[in-house]
């Protein structure tokens, strides 16, 4: 039985919430109180998710397209009446390769979905959040982007970026109540994870201390916390779930 963290009545904004982390997250949500609007691309998933869960709502969105975003982030915050959390969890995994010879349009594809997805689901919902002064805006990095692993210089890069982006959004927010943090997962055993060649899973793997993966039921319970009033004097902040890899 997990705890149960005081989300009652908070209307919160998931990216890739279909699956994966996201969605152990909006079932986190969910069972502390909050209405959850799921975003993804996923509509198939999304709608029975919302058919099983009457605390749940599907949007369609693509979060590398300026208009998708702006159209859900209206649309959800006129639903809701408001907006007090988000969470980017939509992204894709690495493909490895050397920086030397890597395919452009798989390098630009990593970067736009997981760095500038999560700057345009933040530049959307912010001034949401600003009407009530109030907000939790959790990004979900990767310890990839704090160690910069070989033959995952996009991954890397876009994930870096998005602890930069969250340190820089919640300066900006500073005079406000609103709340801007990122955390760094090692690897966490879900789909997306199995979509990696088993090169690359072996290798992450056995980079983890506590020797398994992560589970996404043991970062939604961070996530959740993040989310909650009682996270009000860290912002700009990186938590780690990397099973003893991230020491320092």
């Amino acid at each position: 039985m997990t705890n149960r963290i005081d989300l009652e009545g908070r209307f919160a904004v998931i990216t890739g919430g279909a699956s994966g982390i996201g969605l152990e997250t909006a079932r986190r949500f969910a069972a502390s109180g909050a209405h959850v609007a799921l975003w993804d691309l996923n509509e198939k998933d999304g709608r029975q998710l919302c058919a099983e869960n009457p605390d749940f709502s599907f949007y369609k969105v693509d979060v590398n397209d300026e208009h998708s975003v702006d159209s859900a982030a209206a649309a959800t915050a006129e639903a809701f009446g408001r907006i007090d959390i988000l969470v980017n969890s939509a992204g894709i995994g690495n493909f490895r390769h050397t920086v030397a010879g890597y395919p452009v349009d798989a390098w630009r594809r990593i970067i736009d979905i997981n760095l500038t997805g999560t700057f345009m689901c933040c530049r959307s919902i912010v001034p949401f959040m600003q009407v009530n002064n109030y907000g939790r805006i959790i990004n979900i990095s990767s310890i990839a982007g704090k160690e910069g692993p070989q033959f995952a210089a996009a991954y890397s890069a876009a994930k870096a970026g998005v602890i930069a982006l969250t340190k820089s959004l919640a300066k900006e927010l500073l005079e406000t109540e609103i709340r801007v943090n990122t955390i760094t997962p090692a690897a966490v055993e879900t789909a997306l994870f199995a979509q990696m060649s088993e090169e690359s899973q072996n290798a992450s793997r056995s980079r983890i201390p506590l020797g398994r993966l992560g589970q996404p039921q043991e970062v939604a319970a961070m996530i959740a916390w993040l989310a909650s009033e009682e996270c009000s004097f860290s912002t700009g902040a990186v938590f780690d779930l990397s099973g003893g890899k991230a020491t320092y």
